[in-house]
């Protein structure tokens, strides 16, 4: 819903749909928490700008609706999480409750449409002529396709794969490729990150995805197998440094958490011979890269909670 400026109890329950006297209760507490201002004068209330930003404009980057679907998600999934940390097992993506891979999907998509193909793409070196000219492009990891799509819709002369274990995420993908018009251009199919079709691409990405994988090496091992000459990986990963001092701010607060309950979890439940974590580090993620053989690995670009990477034979 866009902003409108202050509004009346009534004038707000008329947009939500919902009756006035719930609505001014709940606009009281809001402003009582200081997530609103209330305005006694005129009786109305108002979002200030740093609050619209993170709450009314549905295409920002900062837009923090999208990730209220994950404490939910989570505290529904409590049995699991605690079965977990009492017996070591894992807890794989798809166990989670349904609202957590939306809610997830959701949140990042928004800062890959803000930096992807502005940013993330042009700062590897002659990535974005070859996507321009015509290239297969792997998507590794893709979710609910907003990645992949972005990309399909920017260069029409490649051809873009998506995939993912995640057999619901898939299904998503799909949806939203017809409903983007890219169809034909963008193809989206249940894989692993270690066995997904050779057709010798020319970019392989993995967005916020390695560090999930139970053996990180060998997707990096599989990537070198398929990647055409001459081709690059593009690598996405939260914001993080190489010491855990480094990492305790506001930024790694959100994601340590998360990572406890998903990425690791996820790890683990694929056997997790190496366990990354969202806070890995560039030294562990190059790491991960020079075991399976490639040789340059340059950090290409940042945001505050993406560092880009640029991978190369």
């Amino acid at each position: 819903m866009a902003y409108a400026g202050p509004l009346s109890a009534a004038a707000v329950a008329e947009r939500a749909g919902c009756t006035e006297r719930y609505v001014r209760e709940w606009l009281n507490s809001q402003a009582a928490s200081e997530y609103l201002v209330y305005h006694a004068a005129g009786d109305t209330y108002e979002l200030t700008p740093e609050q619209a930003m993170v709450l009314a404009d549905e295409d920002s980057p900062a837009y923090i609706p999208n990730a209220w679907s994950l404490p939910p998600a989570l505290w529904a999934d409590e049995p699991m999480a605690i079965d977990a940390f009492r017996t070591g097992r894992g807890v794989a993506w798809g166990d989670h409750d349904a609202r957590l891979s939306c809610g997830v999907a959701a949140f990042f998509r928004n800062g890959y449409r803000a930096n992807l193909v502005s940013q993330w793409l042009p700062a590897l070196d002659g990535v974005v002529e070859q996507l321009r000219d015509g290239i297969a492009v792997a998507d590794v990891g893709c979710g609910h396709g907003h990645s992949t799509l972005l990309m399909a819709q920017a260069f029409p002369n490649s051809r873009f794969h998506g995939f993912d274990t995640h057999a619901e995420s898939i299904a998503a993908a799909r949806r939203h490729a017809v409903a983007a018009g890219v169809g034909p251009r963008a193809s989206f199919q249940p894989a692993r990150a270690v066995d997904y079709p050779d057709r010798q691409y020319g970019l392989i990405c993995f967005f916020d995805t390695l560090h999930d994988l139970g053996d990180p090496v060998a997707a990096a091992q599989h990537a070198a197998r398929t990647l055409a000459p001459g081709g690059t990986v593009l690598l996405v990963e939260p914001f993080a440094n190489d010491r855990i001092e480094d990492n305790l701010s506001l930024v790694g607060r959100l994601y340590y958490a998360g990572s406890t309950l998903m990425c690791c979890a996820h790890a683990i439940s694929e056997g997790g011979k190496m366990v990354l974590g969202a806070q890995a580090g560039p030294k562990r993620l190059e790491e991960v890269f020079r075991r399976a053989g490639f040789t340059h690995f340059r950090r290409a670009t940042e945001t505050a909670f993406n560092i880009v990477y640029e991978v190369r034979r």
